[in-house]
């Protein structure tokens, strides 16, 4: 007796994410800031109140109304998943038949794609132009053209950090038969959702995670915003208790804290700003061939020829940041103010020892 792997999942790695020990890292767009004191009291006298011998709430009912009442939500519009992955790949299995038409933006977050392969959909996909803007009145085009069954992307985007205002991202809904899937995993860094109007379209899906603002990508949490119809599926289709326990009861202990969260997501956005001033000043003194996009999230991103080489010198010297070499790029996550100076010294060190004796 003997058994092949089938063709679809024969070629495939495991994800790996970079690995080793880092002094800093700013590559995987985290909260540089851990949870206070405070909030991790609260969660160690939560635990010891917890049955373990028992399944978790199948609806997740605490968390979802704590998240609600974060965002000021319906909590019936909202679906509680273990991480946006679990929803992602939900969505692109359960909510679509097999061979259905997927648009996806790229670049963008790859498990759009990824999750789409695996429920074997057709992929149909729409390249950004070379200010790696989205054309909203492509997609709809696209869309519309193809008879697509499905869109799906993130905003503000990941790796790019552009974003799509809300009155464009209301028109593709509008515009499209489709089922529109919006990641606003960095929306909380921005002032353009339509996570509070989710519900009142028949064709869209907002997702949110706790990975981000929130500062608790360790628990893996994500939501669904959606019309209760929309919902009402999701719910019948996740795993009867897809979020455990433990990541239930600590979400909603966090989701909470309003005061807390809000403070942490402003000195945030704080630091992505000067983050992305002092890349820019860094760039006008050395004058350097570099295109430094200017964030709506928690990151910089950045593109030069000289990326692979920045990457390994950071790196060397105990700096973790994301390369992307399919175009070239940096992403920088915004981390604390003292873990922003350690990176932008030690990339200008690279400029002076490598790069420009290089090109001199």
């Amino acid at each position: 007796m003997s058994y092949t792997l089938c063709e679809k999942v024969s070629s495939l790695e495991p994800y790996k994410p970079i690995s080793g020990t880092y002094k800093i890292r700013l590559d995987a767009n985290e909260s540089s800031y851990d949870l206070p004191d405070e909030i991790k009291s609260e969660i160690k006298n939560i635990i010891d109140k917890i049955d373990f011998n028992r399944y978790p709430d199948s609806t997740a009912e605490k968390t979802v109304k704590s998240f609600a009442d974060f965002y000021g939500l319906d909590p019936d519009t909202i679906t509680a998943a273990n991480g946006s992955d679990e929803l992602l790949y939900i969505i692109s299995s359960a909510m679509l038949m097999r061979g259905s038409k997927v648009i996806i933006v790229e670049p963008d977050f790859s498990m759009y794609r990824f999750y789409s392969v695996l429920a074997e959909n057709e992929i149909i996909s729409v390249k950004k132009s070379g200010m790696m803007m989205t054309d909203t009145d492509m997609l709809i085009k696209i869309s519309n053209d193809e008879n697509a069954d499905m869109i799906i992307f993130s905003n503000p985007c990941n790796p790019t950090g552009l974003g799509i205002k809300a009155d464009d991202a209301r028109r593709l809904v509008k515009s499209v038969n489709a089922l529109v899937v919006i990641d606003e995993a960095y929306m909380d860094f921005w002032d353009q959702p339509l996570l509070k109007e989710a519900a009142s379209y028949e064709n869209l899906i907002v997702l949110k995670t706790a990975s981000k603002a929130i500062g608790s990508a360790a628990i893996r949490l994500g939501f669904a915003v959606s019309n209760k119809t929309v919902t009402k599926a999701l719910k019948a289709v996740k795993s009867p208790y897809n979020v455990n326990t433990l990541t239930q009861e600590i979400g909603a202990c966090i989701y909470s804290h309003k005061d807390i969260l809000k403070a942490r997501r402003e000195e945030i956005v704080k630091n992505t700003k000067s983050l992305y001033k002092e890349l820019l000043k860094i760039q006008e003194n050395y004058k350097l061939p570099v295109d430094i996009i200017e964030p709506c999230a928690n990151f910089v991103l950045i593109k030069t020829d000289f990326a692979k080489e920045l990457f390994e010198y950071l790196s060397n010297n105990g700096i973790a940041v994301r390369f992307f070499s399919d175009f070239s790029a940096l992403r920088i996550t915004a981390g604390t103010e003292s873990e922003n100076s350690a990176m932008l010294k030690c990339t200008e060190r690279y400029i002076i020892e490598k790069y420009l004796s290089l090109n001199n």
